[in-house]
């Protein structure tokens, strides 16, 4: 039994059975059909819906699925849109205006950060932490949200969400004179160091 010509006879071309896979690919691509006329000769639309079996990869350059292994490829070709990552407004919309979920949540962020640096610490940080806790509400409540959208409804809930609260608890935390005291975190933290 031949290799086909794609696969160079390695071990890959090979199912658990031993049996070559090119030759089951090239059998499960000519189907019969309901095109099919009474001389057996197949229609030109039944060569137009490629078919394979089991494990297949990405096209290969004539369109048609090919069977080669299992394994992962070694380049991802296309991902999945993530939950909720359409426009946040219409197509015709400008750009900002369809992304107004991420810009606001940067903004907040920007200020956050700009605040920090002319050393109102305190406030800055505590806006860097509403934004994200903001950020976890808008992926909850809005159906779409564009780029803000980065896995899925609930990883990026919760995500936001964490990373927003202890910037906040943090902050509120931090010295000199915090306005809120934690006893078994200053316990930990003096135990610590």
């Amino acid at each position: 039994m031949s290799a086909g010509p794609d696969t160079g006879g390695t071990d890959a071309s090979r199912g658990e059975d031993g049996a070559s896979l090119t030759e089951d690919a090239s059998s499960a691509e000519h189907h019969a059909s309901p095109a099919e006329d009474a001389s057996g000769a197949e229609a030109s639309a039944a060569d137009d819906v490629p078919r394979a079996k089991g494990a297949v990869s990405a096209p290969g350059p004539d369109g048609r699925p090919r069977k080669v292994s299992r394994r992962f490829p070694l380049f991802t070709r296309d991902t999945a849109r993530p939950e909720g990552g359409g426009r946040a407004a219409a197509g015709d919309a400008p750009a900002p205006a369809r992304q107004w979920p991420l810009l606001s949540v940067s903004a907040l962020i920007g200020l956050g950060l700009l605040l920090t640096a002319f050393d109102v610490f305190r406030v800055g940080t505590i806006l860097v932490g509403v934004a994200l806790i903001g950020g976890a509400v808008l992926r909850w409540a809005l159906p779409d949200v564009g780029m803000l959208a980065v896995r899925s409804r609930f990883t990026d809930m919760v995500t936001y969400g964490v990373l927003g609260v202890a910037i906040v608890l943090l902050a509120l935390m931090a010295q000199p004179k915090p306005v809120l005291e934690i006893p078994f975190l200053d316990d930990t933290l003096h135990y610590t160091i």
